[in-house]
């Protein structure tokens, strides 16, 4: 019979609070400087814009959620100020959202809480074990994105 509290902490379990690490950082920063008003996926959609890599379309599709809580997040941030809601002058029939000067602002704030935490994770553990975390979690990934091929 195996002690249960002899085995390790399952991958998820510790994802998740890791995940959480980061989010309370963020939080904390984020309300220090007045932008405590960011609903919960808030903090995804305005650091992904400010990365840039990516169509709102996409990010929202990341967030696996209904079109209709998709809309009543972006509605909620461009009436907090974070992002605007334009026409498209190239494509009347499309929207572009971009991020304000607020949404930067927020997103400057959520960058450094990130690096004050990778750089204290760095501190602790050393780039060669960061470097190996990265690469386990890149493939953890791509097997998501394999299932999910496999499934649709």
């Amino acid at each position: 019979m195996t002690d249960e509290s002899s085995l390790p902490i399952p991958l998820p379990a510790l994802l998740r609070h890791a995940r959480h690490t980061y989010g309370a950082a963020m939080r904390a920063a984020l309300a220090a400087s007045g932008y405590d008003d960011i609903p919960g996926n808030g903090l995804y959609v305005i650091g992904a814009l400010a990365l840039g890599e990516a169509p709102l379309a996409q990010i929202i599709r990341e967030l696996r959620v209904s079109k209709q809580a998709a809309g009543q997040l972006v509605d909620a941030l461009v009436l907090r100020g974070y992002l605007d809601r334009q026409v498209d002058p190239a494509d009347r029939r499309r929207l572009t959202v971009t991020l304000t000067e607020r949404g930067r602002a927020a997103a400057a704030t959520q960058i450094a809480a990130r690096v004050a935490i990778d750089a204290e994770l760095a501190a602790r553990m050393g780039a060669e074990k960061i470097r190996h975390a990265r690469d386990v979690l890149a493939a953890l990934i791509d097997i998501g994105h394999g299932a999910e091929g496999d499934s649709g």
